[in-house]
């Protein structure tokens, strides 16, 4: 797995929380509104990479070892991913559905879950444990899917 797709991850990250956060009440400008869901849709479509490299490298039976350091910035993205949806920053570009902001509690809970889940498969890759890791990626997905189901719009 090439660490720059990791690297352009963080940006993207690093550019959405910036921009919904340069306002103190939680909430994006409207003028920053186009920059938020396009650094969001970047960040997921990236981890959405990250997730499908983890996938294939399992499938191989490569050492899950190598993996730890995807798998830490996976968990360090799902630990972020409520800040990427500040008040306002949705528009019909976007695939969030309003229940994001008008079930705030349950949306952070369930990202909360993804975050649990992408921390243990960071631990599991750091211990090299393949059985445990090819398991937990299933929850990682699994924890994926809850979210979409309920937050993003069909495809």
């Amino acid at each position: 797995m090439r660490h720059s797709t990791l690297a352009l991850a963080g940006a993207a990250l690093l550019f959405g929380s910036a921009m919904a956060s340069a306002r103190g009440d939680n909430a994006v400008a409207p003028d920053a509104k186009d920059e938020v869901i396009a650094g969001r849709k970047a960040a997921f479509l990236m981890s959405a990479g990250i997730f499908g490299g983890l996938k294939a490298a399992v499938d191989r039976g490569d050492d899950v070892k190598t993996l730890a350091f995807p798998t830490r910035g996976l968990a360090r993205w799902a630990a972020a991913l409520p800040g990427m949806f500040p008040a306002g920053s949705t528009s019909d570009a976007s695939e969030a559905l309003p229940v994001i902001w008008t079930d705030r509690a349950g949306f952070e809970a369930r990202a909360a879950a993804y975050a649990e889940a992408t921390a243990k498969l960071a631990d599991l890759a750091r211990a090299g444990d393949k059985a445990g890791f090819a398991a937990q990626l299933g929850v990682v997905n699994g924890t994926c899917a809850g979210c979409h189901d309920t937050y993003r719009k069909p495809k």
